[in-house]
């Protein structure tokens, strides 16, 4: 879609010709990471001028992310969420969170034979053992949704709230693992909430407020993510390809200063 142009009008004074007004920037680029959608909400990372060419090599990492879902037992709806039209009503008394925890085993223990399979990795080598010590073992082309963890963080019914770690998901696709879960356990099911706490090397603490929406804010949270973001993609990429190094210094500077 089309950026609109953004203008930073600002009056300066040249001693020969006087007053001068005009724009410092004609145009700014900028680009979005992984999606949220319009129901979900959390860590959105933003790509500036330059960062933009950052976003791209951070998606070629395939980082993990973390989200807190909300679920509601007892009915279910035509989109999975508890804003949707209401399809049925189940009764939930028998679940416990000892059943919960049960099926979310059974859950990530399916997606982690998914994970390997699609990380085309022998888990008998050494490169494989090197990869699990150091968190790396993740596919690095695009691959169907995997969950890499999934836990019970509270339970009192009819709600529970879950810590999902996942690779490639939607915020549509979460949502119909708490319809799932719900049949699994012979009842229903409605997601409450989906809040993205983590987007690879970004969490809740690097983003901004919408108070903090401004030049002055923008510039320090990109210089304060400059280590971080270069290092992942060093630690990630730099294996496969040096000749990234070079370039990911120049990006990160650029991005700060652009």
């Amino acid at each position: 879609s089309h950026l609109p142009d953004i203008y930073d009008w600002v009056s300066i004074t040249d001693e020969k010709q006087g007053p001068l007004t005009g724009p410092r920037f004609r145009r700014l680029k900028m680009g979005a990471g992984h999606r949220l959608d319009a129901k979900a909400s959390g860590v959105l990372v933003l790509g500036l001028g330059h960062g933009n060419k950052l976003l791209g090599r951070l998606h070629a990492c395939h980082l993990t992310k973390v989200y807190t879902v909300g679920g509601l037992f007892g009915k279910a709806t035509d989109d999975f969420s508890d804003t949707g039209k209401l399809v049925e009503k189940t009764t939930f008394d028998h679940i416990t969170r000892e059943k919960l925890e049960r099926i979310l085993a059974v859950i990530q223990g399916t997606n982690h034979k998914a994970l390997l399979m699609h990380s085309n990795i022998d888990m008998k080598t050494q490169e494989a053992y090197e990869l699990a010590v150091k968190g790396l073992i993740r596919p690095m082309v695009k691959s169907p949704p995997i969950i890499t963890v999934i836990r019970c963080l509270q339970f009192t019914l009819p709600e529970f709230q879950l810590e999902i770690h996942c690779l490639h998901e939607t915020q549509q696709y979460l949502r119909k693992i708490v319809h799932e879960i719900g049949l699994e356990l012979k009842s229903s099911a409605v997601c409450t909430q989906v809040r993205r706490i983590r987007d690879g090397v970004f969490t809740l603490d690097d983003a901004l407020l919408r108070t903090h929406w401004n030049l002055q804010s923008i510039q320090n949270a990109i210089r304060d993510c400059q280590l971080k973001v270069k290092t992942e993609i060093e630690k990630t990429l730099g294996p496969r390809d040096r000749s990234v190094l070079h370039k990911t210094d120049t990006e990160v500077a650029q991005a700060a200063d652009s």
